[in-house]
């Protein structure tokens, strides 16, 4: 089948990367610092939403100003980086991208140098023809604007493109530059977020490309 818009662009953390369970570790640990509760991977899902500063305040019921979530950012990754050995692709994410008829590209919210060196270890750098990450200190925020430079990194229009990811921000992105998304169920938002969006919504990565191939 030859895809209605050529260029998928996929999301990275919990499409992917299966690593909800190290997120919700590693959040567990900025909430811990500060005094505040611990969530359940089901919780997580139901609440996570970006920017991330709005969730952590939405748990710790106050407010969490720029300053702050800096350093509660560098706490989350600390404790992520030292779990992320133990995470394994998610399930068909190898078949799916093989599947796709067109070109493709990865990018994520996590931070580019990190980024980079971690697809290679996993041995998906040859699927892509652009692999972009976070090239900032402090992560957190929305995607639509990275999307925007990651298409004119490519050259391309954002009306070419279909993104698989696993979040309500991601679609948002993907809109914003006139493509369309697949929202994923396996990674960090509960499937009932998904699909009250009103976006097409797949429970498998395979099932997600043979669905952004037919998008108009």
């Amino acid at each position: 089948m030859t895809p209605v818009r050529p260029h998928l662009v996929w999301d990275w953390n919990g499409t992917l990367l299966n690593d909800l369970s190290l997120v919700v570790t590693a959040t567990n640990a900025v909430f811990a610092h500060v005094g505040g509760p611990t969530v359940t991977a089901e919780e997580h899902r139901t609440r996570f939403r970006r920017p991330i500063a709005d969730y952590y305040a939405e748990v710790l019921g106050r407010a969490v100003d720029d300053e702050e979530f800096g350093r509660l950012d560098r706490v989350f990754h600390d404790a992520y980086r030292t779990g992320l050995t133990t995470c394994q692709l998610a399930e068909e994410a190898t078949e799916a991208m093989r599947s796709w008829p067109g070109s493709q590209s990865l990018l994520s919210m996590w931070f580019h140098d990190e980024l980079v060196p971690t697809v290679t270890t996993y041995g998906l750098d040859g699927h892509f023809t652009r692999v972009d990450g976070l090239r900032a200190a402090v992560g957190g925020d929305r995607k639509a604007a990275h999307l925007e430079q990651h298409l004119a990194g490519l050259g391309l229009d954002g009306r070419s493109v279909v993104l698989i990811g696993d979040s309500i921000d991601d679609a948002d992105a993907a809109e914003a530059v006139g493509g369309r998304c697949v929202l994923y169920t396996g990674g960090f938002t509960d499937p009932g977020r998904l699909r009250a969006s009103g976006r097409p919504v797949a429970d498998t990565l395979t099932e997600a490309v043979r669905v952004a191939a037919t998008l108009p």
